[in-house]
């Protein structure tokens, strides 16, 4: 036993293609509790997870944000957060692969906001109403426990009372975020005018 452990040591301090086996991360294997899981990547493109001492796939790390694990994709010379585009790289994965989420017009719309002015509030709106939509998505969940077909099928009829209510409340969150951008809008623009000395 201590021969093995001391094998899994040189692994995770030196990595080898011929040491290292890649394979599937079980759901079940995650992070310990206050620590973030280190995944780094190889100018070979090859990830290796340092918690498991194996090469591991994009599909792997997929794997990973399905199960709300916590981790962070570093350069293994430098250092630096590869984290943002490996999620991006899943994404474009996700959007090649026969289902699309975001149609053309989508696609197109965010690319304009990029370098404009709204673009810091386009993605915290983005941001809100994701998570808002995340929330509801987890009550659907919890309520419908143990429904059978027929109920399951009743519970998602958009004329449901419980729909309605579920969807009116996400529909008045997404309106508040909104309007809490807009706020937050107008007390920059009024900063911006009264430091030119003008006022509205």
């Amino acid at each position: 036993m201590q021969k093995s452990k001391s094998t899994s040591q040189k692994l995770a301090e030196s990595p080898s293609p011929a040491s290292a086996a890649t394979g599937d991360i079980p759901s079940a294997r995650k992070s310990k509790e206050g620590t973030i899981r280190v995944i780094k990547k190889y100018p070979n493109r090859r990830l290796y997870d340092t918690e498991t001492s194996t090469y591991i796939t994009l599909t792997d790390v997929r794997q990973l944000v399905m199960d709300s694990a916590q981790f962070v994709v570093r350069d293994a010379k430098t250092n630096e957060d590869l984290t943002r585009s490996i999620l991006l790289q899943i994404i474009l994965e996700e959007e090649a692969g026969g289902a699309p989420m975001f149609t053309e017009a989508v696609l197109g719309n965010i690319i304009r906001f990029y370098g404009n002015a709204m673009q810091g509030f386009m993605g915290a709106y983005l941001e809100k109403n994701v998570q808002t939509f995340m929330d509801l998505q987890l009550k659907m969940a919890e309520q419908s426990k143990g429904l059978s077909p027929e109920m399951w099928a009743q519970f998602m009829n958009a004329k449901s009372p419980m729909m309605q209510g579920m969807m009116g409340n996400y529909v008045e969150q997404s309106k508040d975020v909104f309007t809490q951008l807009q706020e937050q809008m107008q007390k920059q623009n009024e900063q911006m005018l009264s430091a030119f000395g003008l006022k509205r």
